[in-house]
């Protein structure tokens, strides 16, 4: 199939590689002509595991190709992606607008009998918008919409695209149900077919329902804190009660960061706030995860009895491991917040050879992870990158003032657990 795949950031550009290795004719679509410029040198704008080869083993085979263009990239297509990823403000409130600009700007060159497949994060209605506009602009025109919820992660983005649990689609048209049928059977054999408007629903509801399960977990693991109880011991007994079972997001650790589970409880709370209902869950949500964010500074004052004059040291500045995005990165927020008490910040991160103009008078960057805690009062492992269960833990205590070491969800537990004298807080589990 001759697929056009509509913005090219982390999602744009998985979709528009691993839908070309698919055998599709794929012409990627961006209007930064920087942007294409690079992916045109087989350069994604943001790391991700293989996605770089992926990307340039599709240019080499011609299955895949940037462009600016409008009109060459839609020519012919049977299929438009529309891969945004929504622009979201720090207050977690998505510019779906910008997302609807966008595609209606496309509109003049989208051709008769094409499918329009969003997979933008938008709130629910955005779909039916966007086909009511095209309806009004070009009523002798037959373009089916439709809705594909993405489900990708950074840093397992190119398992998770090529080996979906099942992908939900929401057409309401048969049309569109054939041209889709068509396109994604091969990724996978469960479809979830429904009606649009639910399928954009399903995306708020997942994200809220784990946005809900993980601020449960949290709350959970600080009155274990409080009581004695160990959080993971809590957490298995949770896992195997049937009615729960084994995949939850009930792992005590650090707080939701980024804004994929915050936008969605903020669509939600949007709707609600419309419709004069109370939400009373989903508003409870944001409040806890909020308040769950203090674990760190909280654990921090009462282990130093204060920051001001203290050495912290960060492992990890990154929103996740496997990637080197910074934005709504939770290390990186924790790092403003001691500097801003009188601390000193020294941090190590495997993907950050550079810091921003506006971090770098804060943090100073060091070559390696025992560089970082010389000297420190405390370590905080913010990113649970695997390349620090390497570490030497025994040579990182010698080097620290006072062996403290504050790792939310256990990713080092083993490591640290045989060094002596060394005081390992975690989240859930009393010190």
């Amino acid at each position: 199939m001759k697929i056009c795949v509509f913005g090219l950031w982390h999602l744009g550009t998985v979709t528009a590689a691993c839908t070309a290795a698919k055998g599709h004719d794929v012409a990627g679509l961006d209007l930064d002509p920087a942007n294409v410029s690079q992916l045109s040198t087989g350069t994604p704008p943001i790391f991700e595991p293989g996605l770089a080869e992926l990307v340039q083993a599709g240019l080499k085979s011609g299955s895949l190709r940037f462009t600016t263009s409008p009109g060459e990239a839609l020519k012919g297509a049977e299929v438009l992606w529309v891969t945004f990823d929504t622009p979201v403000n720090e207050n977690d409130v998505a510019d779906v607008d910008s997302v609807v600009r966008a595609v209606s700007s496309l509109f003049g060159e989208i051709p008769d009998g094409c499918t329009v497949l969003i997979s933008s994060q938008v709130p629910v209605g955005t779909t039916s918008r966007l086909q009511a506009l095209f309806g009004e602009l070009f009523p002798k025109h037959s373009v089916s919409f439709a809705y594909s919820p993405e489900n990708l992660r950074l840093g397992s983005a190119i398992k998770v695209f090529t080996e979906p649990d099942r992908i939900v689609v929401g057409a309401d048209s048969p049309r569109a149900k054939a041209a889709l049928s068509a396109l994604l059977a091969p990724i996978s054999a469960r479809i979830e077919w429904m009606s649009v408007a639910s399928a954009e629903m399903v995306k708020h509801a997942t994200n809220a329902f784990l946005a809900a399960s993980v601020s449960f977990a949290n709350e959970i693991a600080t009155l274990c804190e409080y009581s004695g109880a160990d959080a993971k011991e809590v957490e298995r007994g949770l896992k195997t009660e049937s009615r729960i079972g084994p995949k939850a997001y009930l792992s005590p650790g650090a707080a939701f960061a980024g804004g994929t589970l915050a936008r969605d409880i903020t669509f939600l709370a949007s709707i609600a706030a419309q419709h004069e209902f109370p939400a009373h869950l989903l508003r409870a949500v944001a409040a806890s995860n909020t308040a769950h964010k203090e674990w760190f500074h909280r654990r921090l004052c009462e282990s130093l009895g204060g920051l001001r004059g203290k050495k912290i040291a960060v492992w990890g500045l990154t929103y996740k491991p496997g990637t080197d995005t910074l934005r709504r990165s939770s290390s990186v927020e924790l790092c403003r917040r001691v500097a801003a008490d009188g601390s000193s910040v020294f941090a190590f991160d495997p993907a950050i050879k550079a810091l921003p103009d506006e971090l770098s008078p804060l943090i100073k960057l060091c070559p390696s992870p025992i560089e970082a805690v010389k000297g420190a009062d405390a370590l905080v492992v913010a990113t649970e990158w695997p390349e620090f269960r390497e570490i030497p833990m025994a040579e990182a205590a010698a080097a620290m003032r006072t062996p403290i070491v504050l790792d939310p969800n256990r990713a080092l537990l083993a490591q640290w657990a045989a060094v002596p004298g060394a005081r390992y807080l975690s989240v859930g589990k009393a010190a």
